[in-house]
């Protein structure tokens, strides 16, 4: 061996371990550049993100992976150049936590799955996960055929953007493209806790991001709250105007205008469906059937008490998108009614989401599982109603 090919060894090693939060052994593969277009992503860096933290993820266009880093208050978009064709999971995979944890080197039980974002551009799983033992995080995907890789961070194409405000970011509950900005939602230390961001695209390294501190109507607690975060949302468009579609804990589904609003400003959302005390929303997402359009999320319910309709305390609902633009808002929302498995009409428990404990939209007649059942968890491809 030359002396030359011992260097570009060397420096490969130290690349790899300096770049990397943990390694999952796979087969080399030759990487293909493929930038995402200007309009997504400016000032875009090389090299490892430097995470100090990861938490909620979503795709947007182009293969644009957006990950959360709470404990550095700010939001990372990756371009991923995996771009297709869509290769959908083929067959259901037993115990994923036991693959993930052969996979980093660690037990089973040291092992969180923060959150889990699909591609629909490939089909491809991404996974945020946590080693607990020594507080390490890692961006794994799982492709069509099962197969569990690490996505190589050392060689990211990437932006950083910050969360602004002079409070301290607790928490960021979700993360999404928007039309022609980005939007986060989290929680700060301030009085007005509850805030969304908005990052205007493309999303530029080094720049920041506006913010508004938002108020929300509780039907079942009814009172006007501003410190419990949106734990998911997704973007709205109604009438030409821009909202923000967001689940709390406890359980109202709620609607923010963010059009023409300056940073600092005070927003009040407007609960419109009440789903029921006692749970905190995991994900959620759109889809259209029949001409029609549904919203999806998955709920932890705090208290389970198995029921006529409920197996388990990971459950979901669909609820009709006709509801956004009912006048029937606030303490007159319609609250879904906890004892069966439909009503009002255009609210349903969808059976497929019963154990979810992450699910994501694959296309308009698909979705993709993480599933708890009795501890073991699952991963599979599961049809919408």
């Amino acid at each position: 061996m030359s002396n030359a090919s011992r260097v570009l060894k060397i420096v490969a090693a130290a690349l790899a371990v300096s770049g990397i939060l943990f390694v999952i052994r796979s087969e080399p593969t030759e990487a293909v550049p493929l930038p995402a277009a200007a309009k997504y992503l400016g000032n875009v860096q090389t090299g490892n993100p430097g995470f100090q933290s990861m938490g909620r993820m979503s795709f947007g266009p182009d293969a644009v992976l957006l990950i959360s880093d709470p404990q550095a208050a700010s939001i990372v978009a990756i371009d991923t150049g995996d771009r297709g064709p869509v290769v959908k999971l083929k067959k259901r995979i037993d115990n994923v936590r036991g693959l993930i944890a052969s996979g980093v080197g660690a037990k089973p039980s040291e092992v969180e799955i923060v959150d889990m974002a699909v591609n629909r551009k490939s089909g491809t799983i991404y996974l945020a996960v946590h080693r607990q033992a020594d507080k390490q995080f890692a961006l794994l995907t799982i492709d069509g055929n099962g197969k569990l890789s690490n996505f190589a961070l050392e060689s990211a194409r990437y932006v950083r953007i910050a969360l602004p405000g002079d409070a301290k970011v607790r928490n960021i509950t979700d993360v999404e493209f928007a039309g022609d900005r980005v939007l986060a939602a989290g929680q700060s230390n301030e009085e007005f806790a509850s805030k969304i961001y908005s990052l205007p695209l493309p999303l530029v390294h080094g720049s920041s991001a506006a913010i508004f501190s938002a108020e929300t109507y509780h039907v079942s607690h009814k009172r006007w709250e501003t410190k419990a975060p949106i734990q998911s949302f997704v973007p709205h468009e109604e009438n030409g105007k821009s909202y923000v579609v967001g689940s709390f804990s406890c359980t109202p589904i709620a609607k923010f205008p963010v059009d023409e609003l300056s940073s600092g400003a005070h927003v009040k959302g407007e609960s419109i469906v009440e789903l029921g005390s006692g749970n905190r929303p995991l994900d959620m997402f759109t889809y259209e059937r029949d001409g029609k359009s549904w919203l999806v999320t998955n709920t932890y319910r705090f208290h389970f008490k198995r029921s006529l309709f409920g197996r388990s305390k990971w459950w979901g609902v669909r609820v009709s998108m006709d509801y956004l633009s009912s006048d029937a808002t606030n303490e007159n929302a319609p609250t879904r009614d906890v004892t069966k498995k439909s009503g009002p009409e255009g609210i349903e428990i969808v059976d497929a989401l019963f154990g979810a404990i992450e699910v994501d939209k694959l296309n308009d007649n698909e979705m993709v599982v993480l599933r708890d059942a009795d501890g073991e968890l699952g991963l599979e491809v599961a049809r919408l109603p």
